[in-house]
């Protein structure tokens, strides 16, 4: 009985994460998890990323972004290693897979400029095939989301991307074709002279997080509003 408490704590400390998270906006779930043990809750955080349920990974990566840059603002050798924790898991000799952690780590840089400086380099490296390419379409659909995310808030840190980001407008997953595209939206891209003439006829949907919601859109707007952004 003694062995199995442990496993019934740690399960239900997950679950009323795993609660909050749904119904609870970011904001207001930080200050409810405020009291608790940081150290717990980022671990919590680290197995939701995992989760299949949208409505569950995608708060714990925004929640994950605003504890990392609060962590971060009081102890900056923290808040690294919980980042080198985040590279470890997509790193091969890790023994995992890694889903949610390029989105994890794109919202920690989104909210910390200290940080985004440190690690911005390493996001973009997985993009590329001279870099820590990334070969699996969930991970490339993540980095791909968090390119377009630091895209959005810090767009110096990633104005060399485009170039790495355009090759994945040929993937066979729409779901990396659509964020390809939907980043590419987020940079300036007037030099790259894009043939987009192909996604104009593409009718795939695709799901784009913008916090706190989850957006659908068909890959041939996203071209349509690209060429029209950039003619």
């Amino acid at each position: 009985m003694n062995k199995k408490t442990p496993r019934k704590g740690r399960h239900g400390f997950k679950k009323r994460i795993s609660d909050i998270l749904k119904v609870e906006k970011p904001d207001a779930a930080l200050d409810k998890l405020d009291r608790l043990s940081t150290p717990k809750i980022i671990n919590v955080l680290f197995s939701l990323l995992y989760d299949l349920d949208q409505e569950i990974k995608w708060p714990a990566v925004t929640l994950m972004g605003k504890m990392v840059a609060k962590i971060a603002d009081s102890n900056m050798e923290a808040a690294r290693i919980i980042m080198r924790r985040l590279m470890w898991n997509l790193n091969d000799e890790s023994g995992g897979i890694g889903w949610g952690s390029p989105e994890a780590m794109a919202e920690i840089l989104s909210r910390h400029d200290v940080l985004a400086g440190e690690y911005a380099s390493i996001l973009i490296s997985y993009a590329r095939r001279d870099g820590n390419f990334l070969e699996y379409e969930m991970l490339q659909q993540g980095f791909l989301w968090g390119i377009g995310r630091l895209a959005g808030v810090r767009p110096l840190l990633i104005q060399d991307a485009s170039r790495y980001v355009v090759p994945y407008l040929k993937s066979t997953d729409p779901i990396v074709r659509g964020l390809a595209l939907w980043t590419l939206g987020q940079m300036d891209i007037k030099e790259l002279n894009l043939n987009l003439e192909e996604l104009l006829k593409d009718n795939s949907k695709v799901q784009i997080y913008m916090d706190p919601d989850l957006k659908t859109f068909r890959i041939k707007d996203l071209a349509a509003e690209a060429l029209n952004k950039y003619r």
